[in-house]
């Protein structure tokens, strides 16, 4: 019965919708039918290109008057290319100010308006487009990437593109030599013919990836490159920018360019994928349709992937990418000193421009064996724990390790400092560290006149991981440049614990899978083939030198984990700095026991080589005996006075920041110390003594000086006379 019931009401109700619903009903499902069939209809169309998005135009007073020029037949074309100019300029590094911008663009609407705004006769221009055909035809070839396209799907698209209709014969030429080429390997192909006004005059043949272009846009680009190379400031006057861009464009000939052409699958996050692009190569750089530049760093089956140097905002999908032809590479030179740029070697110190001759790559593989020589030269820290205990050789590779705020940072600035002149460049990159630190360092070196000799190379922490991961390469292809020369280079990393993180960054956005503790795999062989660059180079080559002191920042002294394991292992020795050596006031706080160079007395000088040769021995001892007395021990004579001789090893090893001192220097407060001259002082005034004791040989004791700084070994007789003299300061303090 209750089944029934509910049969009832429910016809009832449906009797109620159909009577008052239906039209509403049938309204609201006939609103959403259009909208589906409108939305797939658009689907369904062709994808429209890719167009600059419209900017406000750009207002420059005095703007010159062209009037003459702008003819009714190629006003189009004139203002379209105005637009270009003002679009592509904008970012040109050459407008450093207002008036620099103006001229430019005032310059090149000049000469566009000159050249083209002019009719040119029908026959003209027939006859250059003959000239490029037949000289296309006599260079168009398959790539091995169009070959393999062909292998692989039977047929290979070519298209003619030009600013107005062409003759026939000309196009029927093209289609005869396309199919030429592809039935030599076999296959066949798929001819399309366009018209595209905005190439403003002449035609492009695009065979695969591959561009034959011979357009009047094409030949603007090129003088666009061309005026980039210009070397100007916001002084120069527009008579000289007048000069020079005119100089350019007169040579920039309106000529035939082949270059490959790909297209935008997806952009995120500084990573690219593209399609086409077949023939590339890893490093390659390649350039946007917008201006900003990428270099590959993956290349797959089917895809390119590449990592965008600046903003990657304005770069969508379906956009062009062409291969500009060179590996990724940084300016070199003299001009580099003094100056801090970024990854890629653009001035980031807001003093302009940076004159350069010669670039280098990025990538570039490390001396053979056989162009290598031995270690032998000191490479002066002006630290006396380093130079005595720990001796770092031009050419060498010293790993700086320790957790952070443990003094690495101050090391490598007092060793810049130290190298004053003694004819060694210094690089110093920092990755991931923040402009205010690498600020307050490039003040620091400023002010002790060490900036003269020193690059400075930032990829910091809010640059990309892209910018953080070319940082230390290019500071290596910069110092390349000076250790080819036959000069010394000294080139800091700090620090390269970031640069792996960046580098994993990169990686995962790469789509490669992760490898232990979340690092890729080949974070090994990137810092290995990073640090492998730094050589003593033979003297065939030159002998130049490049000595490299990476930084890792460790946590809770674990120097055993993954980034520092790898990097010790690359490396020809570590100085490892301790936190509790640091906040028990031992400045710098090295750890003898963990700390070890593996070039060792090689690179000393004679002199401090004999005077530090127990040093280890002594400290190890008295840290050994003062653990052991600490629980209030009965102690003999000797324990005591090795554990007073400790105390002042430990007290003449502190050193203030900003104070390197010469090897000399170090020798005889050293050989004063460990020989047990100074034990009688009090451990709170070595800082004096050391004081006096320099003032006295520098004043009273010049002879003596004089054989000192040659670096030799003390003979026994020298040694007699340093002896009083180191005894005769004592008693005198």
């Amino acid at each position: 019965m209750e089944i029934v019931y509910y049969i009832i009401n429910f016809c009832i109700l449906a009797a109620i919708v159909i009577l008052f619903g239906r039209k509403m009903i049938v309204s609201i499902f006939k609103d959403r039918r259009t909208r589906i069939e409108s939305e797939l209809d658009e689907a369904e169309s062709p994808v429209k290109e890719y167009t600059e998005p419209q900017k406000a135009p750009v207002t420059v007073e005095d703007e010159p008057d062209l009037t003459p020029f702008l003819l009714a037949e190629n006003a189009g074309k004139i203002e379209k290319l105005r637009e270009y100019a003002e679009l592509e300029c904008r970012d040109l590094t050459l407008s450093k100010s207002k008036k620099v911008r103006k001229a430019i663009l005032e310059l090149l609407r000049k000469k566009i308006a000159e050249k083209y705004g002019k009719t040119v006769s029908d026959e003209t221009e027939a006859e250059y487009n003959a000239a490029m055909m037949e000289e296309i035809l006599s260079k168009i070839a398959l790539t091995p990437g169009d070959m393999a396209y062909l292998k692989h799907h039977d047929v290979l698209y070519v298209t003619l593109t030009s600013a107005a209709p062409l003759d026939e014969k000309l196009v029927k030429r093209a289609e005869e030599a396309a199919n030429e080429l592809t039935d030599k390997v076999g296959g066949s192909i798929s001819f399309w013919l366009r018209e595209d006004p905005e190439l403003i005059g002449g035609f492009k043949f695009r065979i695969g990836d591959t561009v034959y272009d011979a357009t009047v846009l094409e030949y603007y680009y090129r003088i666009k490159k061309a005026i980039e190379k210009i070397q100007l400031t916001g002084d120069d006057s527009e008579e000289s920018i007048h000069t020079c861009v005119e100089e350019m464009i007169r040579k920039t000939e309106r000529k035939l360019s082949v270059y490959q052409l790909g297209r935008v699958i997806s952009v995120s996050d500084g990573i690219c994928w593209m399609d086409g692009l077949a023939d590339i190569m890893y490093g390659e750089v390649v350039e946007f349709e917008c201006g900003e530049h990428g270099m590959v760093l993956d290349i797959q089956k089917d895809k390119v992937g590449c990592v965008i140097f600046g903003k990657y905002e304005h770069i969508e999908s379906y956009t062009k990418v062409r291969r500009a032809g060179r590996i990724a590479s940084v300016p070199v030179g003299d001009g580099l000193l003094g100056r801090v740029v970024d990854a890629i070697g653009n001035p980031v110190d807001g003093k302009g421009h940076i004159p350069y001759e010669e670039k280098r790559p990025i990538e570039f593989s490390a001396p053979a064996i056989l162009d290598r020589s031995a270690v032998s030269r000191p490479m002066h820290t002006g630290i006396k724990a380093i130079d005595a205990m720990v001796p770092i050789g031009k050419g060498q590779r010293e790993l700086l390790v320790g957790d952070r705020q443990t003094g690495k940072t101050a090391i490598v600035l007092d060793t810049i400092i130290n190298q004053k002149g003694k004819n060694v460049v210094c690089i110093y990159v920092g990755i991931g560290q923040k402009e205010t630190t690498v600020a307050d360092f490039r003040a620091k070196l400023e002010a002790h006149g060490a900036l003269d000799y020193t690059v400075i190379v930032l990829g910091s922490a809010s640059d990309s991981a892209t910018m953080q991961y070319i940082a230390p390469f290019a500071a290596t292809a910069m110092g390349e440049y000076y250790m080819y020369s036959g000069r010394d280079v000294l080139i800091i990393y700090d620090d390269l614990s970031k640069h792996a993180v960046a580098y994993r960054e990169l990686s995962l956005l790469l789509q490669r899978p992760s490898g232990r503790e979340a690092y890729p795999g080949d974070i090994f062989y990137l810092h290995s083939r990073l640090l492998e660059r730094s050589a003593q180079l033979s003297d065939a080559l030159g002998g130049g030198s490049m000595t490299a002191l990476p930084i890792i920042e460790t946590q809770a002294g674990d120097i055993s984990s993954y980034i520092p394991t790898n990097v010790i292992s690359i490396t020809d020795g570590q100085i490892f700095l301790e936190s509790e050596l640091f906040h028990a006031g031992q400045r710098p706080a090295v750890n003898v026991g963990l700390s070890v160079s593996r070039v060792g007395g090689a690179a000393q000088t004679k002199l401090l080589k004999q005077v530090s040769s127990d040093l280890r021995t002594k400290l190890a001892q008295y840290r050994e005996l003062a653990q052991f007395t600490q629980f209030g021990a009965d102690m003999d004579e000797e324990t005591k006075r090795t554990l007073a001789n400790g105390e002042h090893l430990m007290e003449a090893l502190k050193q203030a920041c900003y104070t390197p001192l010469e090897d000399w220097k170090q020798a005889i407060l050293l050989f004063a110390v460990s020989g047990g001259y100074a034990d009688g002082i009090d451990v709170a005034r070595m800082n004096d003594f050391a004081r006096c004791l320099y003032n006295a040989f520098e004043t009273r004791y010049g002879d003596i000086t004089a054989e000192l700084m040659t670096g030799d070994k003390m003979d026994a007789s020298l040694r007699e006379r340093v002896t009083e003299a180191v005894c005769a300061v004592v008693k005198e303090f």
